[in-house]
């Protein structure tokens, strides 16, 4: 190698081996707001779904969704008057990254704001019915919408601002103008697997160099009525009367999802820049890892991306499958999704335990895999790994140690997550001690 192959080889190795650590979680979640409630549900097994409050579902086939209760934009969003410009997903995502800089001691002045950037998942996210109901009513002729009339007499009564608070990323963009976070900004926008993407490409970022800290997680909110009743249509949803019953994942009576609300948000450090200012280190990110799987439209992937990002991630985190004390499944509680990550899993990380999180609170789109992360980092911290709800009877063909009943006391041993797509997509972090 040249002098100049040699140099940049150990630029690259001194980059790249920029350690990232987790110093702060916040939550805000259909099982509690804070990291103490939200772990205090998970410990004694309390499910956040219940019927839906926010709109009229009486006509709907399925009445059921994880809501957050008592949340109050008004107590984290500063000044008040930014809550004008922000839907709900916008909301919640900058409460919970409030929590996170609140929970690893960030405040004005303890961090460069110049080092301090922001990657957030996001879904698409509707205009609230009582910004559009006026304006689409105005254009009606009979019981016919008029196209026609939408420059006249739609148009002149619509916010002008409203476009502002259903662009995907104004939550990413909220939250740093809430946290003068002026480093790299961006937003991820792939469904599910958002979450998780967010958290690597936020890991990617500091191992550049290009930033310190970062704030990462996703925030989502599925409670527009337009947006629910076009998930009922596709179907795939518990048909369930009673709530706590309704998120059954891997257990052989699941019928479906459950679809709800929540946001969590984490704060992303190097290593000794989180050691020098006094952080309490909470986990270390070990490895993470993306793949996918092209499938034709209406096929269900078949596991072969997910395969890959587990052993992707595994890979980069330097130890087997064997040393998983849990894993944090996708579990999204239908037949076919459920039996085809189970036979990954079982493939994958045969003596692994397996956690499923939503079948707490549901599932909650772009933030499903914050939430569920927010699991696993306090699992790692206490040392005990919550049961899954609901799994009582399971499937033969979901060959797997799912923990039910009682936490599983699992101190010091890593934990790898998973999240996936029906287009193949698919997402993995695993999480190990500090130490």
């Amino acid at each position: 190698m040249s002098a100049v192959q040699v140099s940049s080889a150990m630029k690259c190795d001194r980059v790249f081996s920029r350690e990232v650590v987790i110093t702060g979680v916040g939550v805000v979640s259909p099982i509690g707001i804070g990291r103490g409630p939200f772990w205090a549900a998970l410990r004694q097994g309390q499910s956040g779904i219940g019927h839906i409050r926010r709109f009229d579902s009486s006509g709907l086939p399925c009445r059921l969704a994880a809501e957050v209760d008592g949340f109050d934009p008004g107590r984290y969003v500063r000044p008040r008057k930014s809550l004008k410009v922000m839907c709900r997903d916008a909301q919640l995502g900058v409460a919970a990254a409030t929590l996170a800089c609140e929970d690893a001691g960030i405040s004005s002045g303890v961090i460069d704001p110049e080092r301090f950037g922001v990657v957030m998942g996001a879904d698409r996210i509707c205009s609230p019915m009582e910004d559009s109901e006026a304006t689409y009513r105005s254009c009606l002729v009979g019981r016919q919408f008029d196209f026609g009339r939408w420059g006249t007499d739609g148009m002149s009564g619509s916010f002008p601002l409203n476009f502002l608070k259903v662009l995907p990323n104004m939550i990413a963009s909220h939250v740093s103008i809430a946290h003068d976070a002026r480093g790299p900004n961006n937003t991820i926008h792939q469904t599910e697997v958002s979450s998780l993407l967010a958290i690597g490409e936020a890991a990617r970022v500091i191992q550049r160099g290009a930033a310190d800290v970062m704030l990462a997680g996703g925030a989502s909110s599925q409670m527009n009525p337009f947006d629910f009743v076009r998930r009922c249509a596709i179907g795939m949803l518990s048909r369930r009367e009673d709530p706590a019953a309704a998120m059954r994942p891997f257990d052989a009576d699941r019928d479906g999802q459950v679809w709800g609300e929540g946001a969590a948000a984490f704060i992303l450090e190097e290593r000794r820049h989180a050691e020098t200012r006094g952080a309490h280190l909470l986990v270390r990110l070990a490895g993470w890892a993306a793949a996918c799987e092209p499938c034709a439209r209406g096929n269900p992937p078949r596991g072969t991306g997910i395969r890959r990002a587990m052993n992707l991630a595994l890979r980069q985190a330097g130890f087997g499958a064997d040393r998983l004390g849990h894993v944090n499944a996708h579990g999204l509680s239908t037949i076919c999704d459920d039996a085809i990550e189970a036979h990954v899993l079982h493939d994958v990380a045969q003596t692994a335990p397996v956690v499923a999180p939503k079948s707490y609170f549901g599932n909650l789109g772009a933030a499903g895999g914050a939430v569920e992360m927010a699991t696993s980092v306090l699992s790692l911290e206490a040392g005990l790994v919550p049961a899954t709800l609901n799994y009582e009877r399971p499937d033969p063909n979901c060959p797997l140690q799912v923990i039910r009943g009682e936490p599983l006391s699992s101190p010091g041993s890593p934990a790898l997550l998973l999240n996936w797509t029906h287009v193949g997509q698919a997402a993995t972090v695993v999480l190990a001690g500090p130490n």
